[in-house]
């Protein structure tokens, strides 16, 4: 199945999160916290304006996104987990 995003609204899958730290502690699935960048996989067709025309996207699809800690609405398709959020909430693109 496929996510199609609709209006402003951008699909992303999370990192997976990090089984160790710096120092090289192994972490238990308790202790991990969940990332918060990601890669774009789906851009809606823009926020609609007054003209009727669309507001284009600063990201693109393949993108590594960072996102605040409460971002969007996580939504599981097909057992896979995503992120469906806007573009307000994402802080930046890693280059």
């Amino acid at each position: 199945m496929k996510v199609t995003p609709l209006n402003d609204k951008i699909v992303v899958e999370r990192l997976a999160a990090d089984d160790k730290t710096s120092g090289g502690i192994i972490l238990p699935d308790t202790a991990k916290e969940k990332p918060k960048q990601g890669k774009v996989l789906a851009l809606g067709e823009g926020k609609p304006l007054e003209n009727g025309k669309r507001a284009g996207f600063q990201v693109k699809v393949n993108d590594r996104v960072l996102f605040t800690s409460y971002a969007g609405t996580e939504v599981t398709v097909d057992g896979k987990e995503y992120l469906i959020l806007t573009e307000d909430d994402i802080l930046a693109v890693v280059a």
